[in-house]
């Protein structure tokens, strides 16, 4: 029984220093791996930074409703869907191995629990007072984390160029504002308005806000419908998020005919913007806009 013992062993000990060289250069191309090669984003900020840098991410969360609230960039078929945003699936998230694990700070799984599955990096989208702001840094921080900063840069040089580029486009609008909003049940809209993500650029669009009331942290107010019927001489943009039946039973209502916006043909229905995104988003709403009242007074 000795002698077997001592002759398994000796066994596993020459197939280990047989093998020694090829788990080594395993382990070599593991830790050779860009860190791009499988990286999840956990939510949709961290998506579209991604995106601007060009790298597209493995996995992400909640893609049905990335392709109904953000939509654009449009995510390839192939990208793996992990879940809610809130609560991802933790045991699909290990199963993938990511290289890196992206998430917005304060949201979803805490940053302990995600440690045990990867290096992971959280982003801001705001300090509560200009997002855009934020998105900027936090875009430069993720460039350097994942070896991206020639292309941060470019991508702001394009976005400041882009800005500049619109302003034209809305310089006969004179001081007419707008009010962004979108629907979230029959009795209530949700506004946009002065710290919000898309703030910095209507600023430099000469485009007014028309919410001047309070908002949260994120630039966003949920008020009730009735409260519209405040808003006099303004363009009203609505975005949509695949809420067409409950568009058409809002204005049906007495209260929705009655309001001024209504009455003087200043409403419009727009395509769905993500509202607490970075430059793309803001890109995005920048063409939406156009479209809209690009050029007219």
């Amino acid at each position: 029984m000795r002698d077997f013992t001592f002759s398994f062993s000796r066994r596993r000990l020459l197939t280990a220093m047989a093998l020694s060289p090829l788990l080594w250069q395993m382990q070599k191309a593991r830790a050779a791996e860009p860190v791009t090669e499988r990286v999840v984003a956990l939510e949709w900020l961290p998506v579209e930074q991604l995106l601007a840098l060009g790298v597209t991410p493995y996995a992400v969360a909640d893609i049905p409703n990335y392709n109904l609230w953000v939509n654009d960039p449009k995510l390839p078929a192939s990208v793996i869907d992990v879940g809610l945003r809130t609560e991802p699936n933790m045991e699909l998230l290990t199963a993938i191995k990511p290289t890196l694990l992206i998430w917005s700070s304060g949201y979803g799984p805490s940053q302990e629990q995600l440690s045990r599955i990867a290096p992971g990096v959280g982003i801001a989208f705001t300090d509560g007072k200009a997002p855009l702001d934020m998105a900027r840094k936090s875009l430069m921080q993720l460039a350097s984390r994942i070896d991206r900063e020639q292309a941060a840069r470019h991508h702001l040089a394009q976005f400041d160029n882009f800005l500049q580029q619109m302003k034209p486009r809305f310089a006969a609008r004179g001081e007419r504002p707008v009010v962004l909003m979108t629907l979230i049940d029959a009795r209530h809209v949700l506004l946009i308005g002065q710290n919000s993500l898309f703030q910095q650029a209507m600023d430099v669009l000469g485009v007014r806000n028309g919410w001047a009331g309070e908002t949260n942290f994120w630039g966003s107010a949920i008020v009730g419908m009735e409260q519209l019927a405040a808003i006099k001489d303004a363009d009203v943009l609505c975005f949509e998020h695949g809420d067409e039946p409950l568009m058409g039973q809002i204005a049906a209502t007495p209260l929705w005919q009655a309001m001024p916006f209504i009455r003087n043909q200043r409403f419009q229905r727009v395509p769905a913007v993500w509202f607490y995104g970075a430059t793309l988003s803001t890109m995005r709403f920048c063409r939406v806009l156009d479209n809209a009242l690009g050029g007219r007074a």
